[in-house]
């Protein structure tokens, strides 16, 4: 399995953790594609900017995607404009993707069977390995769920990750997650501050 998939799982699978918003989801995953294209050696950073290098082949069809879309002339996409196009929906993608393989099922009511729409994880052993990398606080899944809020919320201190490259990378998810949710705060102030202005005296 891949990082963005094994990430996909544990925050699925965290029922204890904070709710996670689909877009700063789509931001770590496209972190964790980064991740994977550096330790495929098909991707290099020159400072920040992506600079793409050996093209493997990728048997996973969204990582695929994610290889093929890296710009391959100069001057090279940073990896903060990366984050923010790539992980444009990114989320959606990959649930779409492990449903269509089985890997997320829709429960079914015991005897109407009427569909409920709730994607759940099945059982399986990717599920498992994903947990099980987690719980061996593998630095780079450990950093990107420390991103999401996952095992204990963010952290200002995350694992050691030896590689520059990776490191660079997984400082970038973290900026692009709180740049994302103070936008969204800053916007719900905005729509609380209009919403006060439009509100009739009296009604509370």
């Amino acid at each position: 399995m891949t990082t963005p998939r094994d990430l996909l799982f544990v925050a699925m699978d965290m029922e204890s953790s904070p709710t996670r918003e689909r877009g700063e989801l789509s931001l770590a995953l496209a972190g964790a594609e980064l991740i994977d294209l550096l330790e495929a050696q098909a991707i290099s950073l020159d400072g920040d900017r992506i600079v793409p290098g050996y093209r493997p082949a990728v048997a996973d069809r969204l990582m695929d995607e994610a290889a093929s879309s890296l710009a391959q002339q100069p001057p090279y996409e940073a990896v903060d404009d990366w984050l923010w196009r790539r992980g444009r929906g990114l989320a959606t993608a990959y649930l779409t993707a492990l449903e269509a393989e089985g890997q997320l099922t829709q429960p079914r009511r015991r005897w109407l069977r009427v569909r409920t729409g709730q994607l759940t994880l099945a059982d399986s052993p990717a599920r498992r390995a994903a947990a099980n990398r987690l719980a061996s606080e593998e630095p780079v899944l450990a950093d990107l769920a420390a991103a999401l809020g996952i095992r204990g919320g963010r952290t200002e201190d995350p694992p050691e990750v030896a590689d520059d490259a990776v490191a660079t990378v997984l400082a970038a998810v973290h900026d692009a997650v709180r740049e994302l949710e103070f936008e969204r705060q800053r916007r719900a102030i905005d729509e609380e501050a209009f919403s006060n202005i439009w509100r009739a005296p009296g009604d509370g």
